[in-house]
């Protein structure tokens, strides 16, 4: 019976409802026009923040290998400026003729006048 109803029930067709029929048309365009706008923004958004995200993380994990490499570069540098440290000292030793005797006879068992070596093992 309500589909009979229905049918009788006629819409009328005044100049105000038409009005009406468009603003609810325009309405609802608009409303699709700002959930499709919303969902864009949103989607470039999420994907601008992604980006950025794993650029941060990639910049950190590069840091955190490079400050490790330059600590590795000081202790390298360290141990490199001590060594020279010990050779420098060594070439001013090796200038003195005594030091160069002294190397000679512990080294290649040479004797100075009057003076025996005596090979003893440990």
């Amino acid at each position: 019976m309500s589909l009979e109803r229905s049918k009788k029930i006629t819409e009328l067709q005044s100049q105000y409802m038409q009005q009406q029929e468009r603003q609810r048309q325009i309405s609802k365009r608009r409303k699709r026009g700002l959930f499709r706008r919303l969902t864009i923004f949103g989607l470039l958004a999420l994907i601008s923040s992604a980006i950025m995200l794993t650029t941060i993380l990639s910049q950190s994990i590069a840091i955190n290998e490079k400050n490790e490499e330059q600590k590795e570069l000081e202790e390298k540098l360290s141990g490199l400026e001590k060594e020279e440290n010990l050779l420098r000292e060594e070439i001013v030793k090796l200038n003195d003729d005594e030091y160069i005797a002294k190397i000679a006879r512990r080294d290649y068992f040479l004797s100075d006048d009057n003076e025996i070596i005596f090979n003893i093992k440990d």
